[in-house]
C-alpha cells in the first residue's frame, strides 16, 4: 500500500474527508455538537448565553481569552467608558430604571447590576471586566474559554434544522458543529487607512496612554469619533496643540440624538479650538494626504501629487510640500507624532466564502449585511449579535450598545423558540377595556422601547370584533410583514403597533436643537412633538413585505389606517389624563368604534335598559355577573380613612322590613359557606313558584349565590332581583350584578341593595336615596 506524502493540512483534510465519507450512520460526526454556538463571551455572547440557559437549551459560548470581556480589558485605551452608570432615578420599577442604565445584562438575579460595581456616572472599564466575569459565574454560563474560532465552515445536511451544520475549528484544529450559530465578536479589528508615509502613524490600539510622554509636542491626530477626542482629552493639557482632521464634520450626540457619535464626556478640543487656544479642527480626506519625515525626525504633511512628482527614494526635503504654493497652508507646521483613531471593524477572515457574510456599504462596510432580524440574508441559522450586528440601525439607535443590544438578543431567542421548539412568541391575553392602560403602563416603563426607537415596537393583536388583545412586546419593526410567520401568533382581525420616535426634522448634525421653541405643549400639536415620544400605528392587515420595502424614507412603518402622537412630556411621563391619556382613549375608541371607557355598575344597568350595544367594560363585567370582594381590612381601612362610616353595632333587622314587605321562610335561598369571598351558582329549583318577593323581572336561568362566612350572610339574584339578609359587622357584598360595587352599610341600608334591582321596587327606597335617573324611571314603573 503506497503512503500518502503531502502536508500535514492535506493529510488532516483528507482524512476527516473520509472519516465521514465512510461512516456507516448517515450524517453522523465525529465532533462535538450542540444545537447553539456562540462566538464570543462579551456582553452580547453572555447576554444570548443567559436566554438559552434560561430555557433550557443545548449550546455552548466559546471565547479566546481566559475569561469574559475580553475586549473591555485593553479599550477604551483611556479606560472611561461612555455609557451611563445612572444609579439613582427616584423610581423604585425595576424595567423603568433600566432605561438610565446602560450597562446591565438582563437576568432574574438582582445582584447582576451594574449600580452594584461602580458609583462613576462614566464608569472604568475594569468595573465591566469584573462585572460579566461575575455574570457568566453566578449565571453558570457554559463558557469555553481559551478557545479561538479560526475558521467557520457549512456541511450540508438534511437532517439539520436549516439544511446544514457550521462547523467550527479552533486554533489546535479541533473540531465543532451546531446547528444554528451566533456571532458575538464584536467588531474590534482596527480601522486602517493606507496613503503614501502612514508607516509612520501610531494607532490608538498602542499609542502610549501616558501624557507625560507628549509633553511640549505637536501631535496630529487622524479621525474624529470618540476614540479621537478620548485621546485628545487625556494629552489636552501636556501638547503644544492639537490638531484633529477627518473627513466627516462633527456629529455630536446630543444634536444627533445617536449614543454612537461624540459625546459631551469628551469634547473638550471644541473647546479649545472655539476660543482660539491653539488646538484645532479640520477637515479633508485622509486619502488625500500624505506624510514625509525630514532630518529633525519631525513629520510633515504633504499630498500623494507632490509625492507622484519626486525621484523615487528622494529625501523628504526633495519632495514639495503645500507651503511652497499656499504659504497659510493650515498644516504647515511640522508635528512630533501622528495617531490613527479610526475606529474598528468586523473580522470577516474566519468566515468561509459559503457562508455569505459579506460586509455592508458605505458608512456600514463596517459590519455584516444582515437581516432586520439579525440573521444572515445567505445563510439561514447564523445570527449577528451585539456591536456587530449595528448595521441594522446604525446611526439610528442604540443597537450597537449594550443598552440596546440586550433587548435584540432577547427578540433573536424569541424568534428561534419559535421556530426551532414551536414556543410562540410571548403575548398575554388581555380584555380590551384593558387596551389603553396597558399601552400607558409600556410607554411609561418599557425600557426596550426607549432605548431601540423606531426599531423594536409592541404589537396589539387584536381579536374578533374587538373583544380583547394579545399583547407583543419589543418586536422587529421592519419584520412586521412576517410577524405572522416568525411568531406564531395571527393577525386576523387588525392591529396597533406602538413605538417611540423622535421628531422627523429634528435630530441632525446640523440642526440646533437648543432653539426657543423646540419643545411642543398642546396636545393639537403632538404630531410636531420633537422629543422622544410614543407613536400609536393602526392597521387592519399586516403590511406587505412590498409595502415595508415602499415605505416614505424617514418612516420605520408604512402608511397606516390611523396614526396617533402622545405629545412630548419634559419629564418623559406621559400619564396626563388630560393631555396624554384621554386623546391616547379617544384615538383607539376611534379605531374600533367602541367605547372603553370604566363604569359603575349602576350605569351599566342604566345602558342595559337603553342601548342594544352595551359598552365593553359593562359586557366583560357588570353582565358576567363580576366584581371586587370585600374583607375586613378594606371595610377598616375604608372606615378609618373616613370614607365609610361604621355601621357594625347596628342590630340586625327583620328581613321584612329590608325587602319592603313579607319574605316566605321556606324559599330556596341557598345556605352559608363556609368560605368568605366564593361565589357559586345554582340552577333555580323548578318545584313550585317563587315566592312573590323573589319574582324575576326579566329572564335568566341561573342565579348566584354568595355567602360570607363572618356575616353568615346569603345574597340571592336572579340577574336583577335581590333577596338578603345581614348581620352585625357585614358591611359589603360585591357578587350578585345588581349589588355589584354597592355598599351594604349605606344610610339606606335595606334600600341600597337593591339599587340595581327592577325599577319596580325602586318606590320602595326613600327618595334621597335615589340617583335622578332612578328617581325619573320609578315613576314609569310605580
Amino acid at each position: 500500500m503506497a503512503l500518502l506524502k503531502g502536508p500535514p493540512e492535506l493529510l488532516l483534510t483528507l482524512t476527516l474527508h473520509s472519516a465521514l465519507t465512510l461512516s456507516p450512520f448517515p450524517g453522523a460526526s465525529f465532533y462535538p455538537q450542540w444545537d447553539y454556538c456562540i462566538l464570543g463571551a462579551g456582553p452580547a455572547g453572555l447576554q444570548m448565553a443567559y436566554f438559552l440557559g434560561q430555557a433550557g437549551r443545548n449550546y455552548v459560548v466559546f471565547e479566546r481569552a481566559g475569561a469574559p470581556g475580553s475586549f473591555f480589558t485593553r479599550y477604551p485605551r483611556h479606560r472611561k467608558l461612555i455609557s451611563i452608570n445612572k444609579r439613582y432615578t427616584g423610581k423604585v420599577n425595576s424595567e423603568f430604571n433600566l432605561r438610565h442604565d446602560w450597562n446591565s445584562l438582563l437576568s432574574h438575579d438582582q445582584r447582576l447590576l451594574f449600580r452594584h460595581y461602580s458609583k462613576a456616572y462614566f464608569p472604568h472599564a475594569d468595573d465591566m471586566v469584573r462585572y460579566l466575569r461575575d455574570f457568566a459565574d453566578r449565571l453558570s454560563l457554559r463558557v469555553h474559554y481559551n478557545t479561538a474560532i479560526v475558521h467557520v465552515t457549512l456541511s450540508k445536511n438534511p437532517r439539520a434544522w436549516n439544511g446544514h451544520f457550521f462547523i467550527l475549528t479552533d486554533q489546535r484544529g479541533q473540531g465543532y458543529q451546531c446547528s444554528v450559530l451566533f456571532v458575538a465578536t464584536g467588531v474590534s479589528v482596527p480601522n486602517e487607512i493606507d496613503f503614501p508615509g502612514s508607516e509612520y502613524v501610531e494607532g490608538y490600539e498602542s499609542v502610549s496612554v501616558d501624557p507625560e510622554d507628549f509633553v511640549g509636542q505637536n501631535v496630529l491626530i487622524l479621525g474624529r469619533g470618540n476614540s479621537a477626542f478620548e485621546t485628545a482629552e487625556n494629552i489636552l493639557g501636556y501638547t503644544n496643540f492639537i490638531h484633529m482632521v477627518g473627513r466627516s464634520r462633527i456629529r455630536l450626540s446630543w444634536a444627533t440624538h445617536y449614543v454612537g457619535d461624540l459625546r459631551a464626556v469628551n469634547n473638550g478640543l471644541l473647546d479649545t479650538y472655539q476660543l482660539k487656544s491653539l488646538d484645532g479642527l479640520l477637515e479633508t480626506d485622509l486619502k488625500d494626504l500624505a506624510i514625509v519625515k525630514d532630518r529633525k525626525g519631525r513629520l510633515r504633511i504633504t499630498l500623494p501629487v507632490f509625492m507622484d512628482r519626486a525621484k523615487e527614494n528622494a529625501p523628504a526635503e526633495a519632495i514639495s510640500l503645500p507651503q511652497d504654493e499656499v504659504d497659510n497652508f493650515a498644516m504647515r507646521v511640522p508635528y512630533d507624532r501622528v495617531i490613527r483613531c479610526l475606529g474598528f471593524t468586523f473580522n470577516f477572515s474566519i468566515f468561509n466564502g459559503t457562508l455569505g457574510l459579506a460586509p455592508g456599504k458605505g458608512q456600514k462596510k463596517k459590519y455584516p449585511l444582515i437581516k432586520a432580524s439579525y440573521e444572515a440574508k445567505r445563510t439561514r441559522g447564523l445570527f449577528v449579535l451585539g456591536t456587530a450586528s449595528h448595521s441594522v440601525d446604525y446611526r439610528k439607535s442604540a443597537g450597537g450598545f449594550i443598552h440596546g443590544f440586550r433587548y435584540t438578543a432577547r427578540a433573536v431567542h424569541r424568534l428561534l423558540e419559535h421556530r426551532h421548539h414551536g414556543n410562540p412568541w410571548p403575548s398575554p391575553v388581555y380584555p380590551i377595556t384593558q387596551l389603553t392602560n396597558t399601552i400607558i403602563r409600556r410607554v411609561n416603563e418599557a425600557s426596550g422601547l426607549y432605548q431601540m426607537f423606531s426599531v423594536l415596537a409592541d404589537v396589539v393583536l387584536l381579536k374578533k370584533k374587538a373583544t380583547g388583545f394579545e399583547y407583543l412586546e419589543e418586536y422587529p419593526i421592519k419584520m412586521l410583514a412576517e410577524l405572522e410567520t416568525l411568531t406564531g401568533r395571527e393577525a386576523q382581525h387588525g392591529l396597533f403597533v406602538v413605538t417611540m420616535e423622535y421628531g422627523k426634522n429634528f435630530s441632525g448634525p446640523d440642526k440646533d436643537v437648543f432653539y426657543y421653541d423646540r419643545a411642543v405643549g398642546d396636545v393639537e400639536d403632538a404630531w410636531q412633538s420633537n422629543f422622544l415620544h410614543p407613536v400609536i400605528y393602526y392597521y387592519h392587515c399586516l403590511p406587505t413585505e412590498k409595502e415595508m420595502v415602499s415605505r416614505a424614507p424617514g418612516w420605520p412603518l408604512p402608511r397606516p389606517v390611523a396614526i396617533h402622537h402622545i405629545v412630548e412630556d419634559f419629564l418623559t411621563d406621559w400619564t396626563a389624563p388630560v393631555a396624554h391619556i384621554l386623546p391616547l382613549r379617544r384615538f383607539l375608541e376611534n379605531c374600533l368604534n367602541s367605547d372603553l371607557r370604566s363604569f359603575y355598575a349602576e350605569s351599566c344597568f342604566l345602558f342595559a335598559l337603553t342601548r342594544q350595544k352595551l359598552p365593553p367594560f359593562c359586557q366583560h363585567g357588570y353582565m358576567n355577573m363580576q366584581g371586587l370582594m370585600a374583607n375586613e381590612k378594606l371595610r377598616r381601612h375604608g372606615i378609618e380613612s373616613g370614607l365609610m362610616e361604621d355601621y357594625g353595632a347596628i342590630e340586625e333587622q327583620p328581613l321584612d322590613q329590608k325587602l319592603g314587605g313579607p319574605w316566605d321562610s321556606s324559599s330556596p335561598i341557598p345556605a352559608c359557606h363556609q368560605h368568605e369571598g366564593r361565589a357559586l351558582t345554582y340552577k333555580r329549583p323548578r318545584q313550585g313558584p317563587l315566592p312573590k318577593s323573589f319574582r324575576a323581572w326579566g329572564t335568566q336561568p341561573l342565579a348566584q349565590a354568595s355567602s360570607c362566612q363572618r356575616c353568615a350572610q346569603t345574597i340571592v339574584s336572579d340577574r336583577t332581583k335581590v333577596v338578603w339578609r345581614r348581620r352585625k359587622g357585614c358591611t359589603r357584598w360585591y357578587d350578585a350584578p345588581s349589588v355589584w360595587m354597592q355598599d351594604l352599610a349605606h344610610p339606606c341600608v335595606g334600600q341600597r341593595a337593591r339599587a340595581l334591582g327592577p325599577p319596580q321596587a325602586w318606590h320602595h327606597r326613600p327618595t334621597s336615596c335615589l340617583s335622578p335617573v332612578q328617581r325619573s324611571l320609578s315613576h314609569h314603573f310605580t
